[in-house]
């Protein structure tokens, strides 16, 4: 009898080819977002805005993680053949939709990057699809190939590996939403000199202009300013777009060159990026949301710095409408408006503090992890 195309040894090691490049593409894809879990809720929020489903943003963190996770979960699994008959079915399955996903993306309602390799790798929606369709055939060759097994026919390991995967998936998202990613893919890492890295040219003098793109969150028009025009700065009224370049020159994003720090008497960012020595920034997305136990963190950090002699600056894009002090508990702390998005880019977290020495950043801390 001629044997069938799943016992040829050409197809079996074909299928195993396709199996280990879906698995080192979903363990990577998973691992670069699930250590950034802001970074993947900021985008999973993109796509539900565009999508008219902003009822569910209070969800997307929840389910960044969990996506992530299980993305991440699903590559360890095809890597290490665990119930490889279920695994198979989801991977056909995920490659099937966000190959649609990013179809649409890309034509109809297009988006800057899919994000599907977090901030490690940014790809446009079009690379991201001629990518799934070189997984897609894969995913369908490795459900093929194993398809004739039983979905429920786990061994006791499978069982065991599957709880461990999982844990180990989900655990990972939740230490990185409540520390920091494990790894800073973002222009704000340690080492890098603000104030250096914003003079850094991306396009020669005089060659662009470049222009902010915001939509009002209440009616959804989306509205241009330019990088001096204060208005787009309110959080609760803007949110970020897009930022371009008008001129023929390819638009770059820098998105260290759009930190600003401004109050009532103007900019300040170059005041704040100049002070000598050490200087502590506190981040806070809401004075009216801090908790107690974070704001006790930062007033001993606040006294720890004045024993050393260092500088403490408060950041928020809270709106000031006037020069504004803000006492933590121990002393008063000069504060400064700051965008929204520029401060999570800067640190992915609710509330934490950034540590410069001579402008140039060598920590950055979870409001639970300053242990001044």
């Amino acid at each position: 009898m001629k044997p069938s195309i799943r016992q040829k040894r050409s197809f079996k090691l074909l299928s195993h080819a396709c199996r280990l490049i879906l698995a080192c593409t979903f363990i990577l894809s998973g691992f670069t977002k699930v250590i950034d879990p802001w970074g993947t809720a900021l985008k999973v929020n993109e796509y539900l805005s565009i999508y008219g489903m902003e009822v569910l943003e209070p969800a997307s963190m929840t389910f960044s993680i969990w996506l992530c996770g299980a993305e991440l979960m699903m590559g360890c699994m095809l890597l290490f053949k665990v119930r490889i008959r279920l695994i198979s079915i989801f991977a056909l399955a995920s490659m099937i939709f966000f190959t649609l996903l990013t179809l649409l993306s890309a034509t109809l309602l297009p988006v800057e990057d899919c994000g599907c390799f977090g901030e490690a790798l940014k790809l446009t929606p079009w690379e991201t699809f001629f990518k799934n369709l070189v997984l897609l055939p894969m995913a369908f060759v490795v459900w093929w190939r194993y398809r004739p097994d039983r979905i429920f026919a786990f061994k006791p390991l499978e069982i065991a590996l599957t709880c461990v995967f999982f844990s180990l998936s989900m655990y990972l998202g939740y230490y990185c939403y409540i520390h920091l990613p494990l790894i800073d893919f973002l222009p704000y890492k340690v080492g890098v000199n603000i104030r250096e890295a914003m003079q850094a040219p991306s396009v020669a003098p005089g060659e662009s202009e470049t222009v902010l793109v915001y939509r009002n969150l209440k009616t959804g028009e989306e509205r241009e300013f330019s990088l001096d025009d204060p208005e787009w700065q309110d959080a609760d009224t803007w949110e970020w777009v897009d930022t371009r370049t008008t001129s023929d020159v390819p638009a770059i994003r820098p998105l260290i060159s759009e930190f600003a720090l401004r109050d009532a008497e103007g900019d300040a960012t170059g005041e704040v990026l100049s002070t000598p020595g050490r200087l502590y920034m506190l981040c806070v997305t809401s004075f009216d949301r801090l908790s107690p136990r974070c704001a006790r963190r930062m007033a001993r950090l606040v006294e720890h710095a004045a024993a050393e002699g260092a500088q403490v600056v408060c950041l928020t894009p809270d709106p000031l409408y006037d020069v504004c002090w803000h006492d933590f508990g121990s002393g008063e702390v000069r504060c400064y408006n700051i965008d929204a998005s520029t401060m999570k880019t800067m640190l992915r977290a609710r509330n934490g503090v950034v540590v410069l020495d001579d402008g140039t950043i060598t920590d950055k801390r979870n409001c639970r992890d300053i242990r001044p």
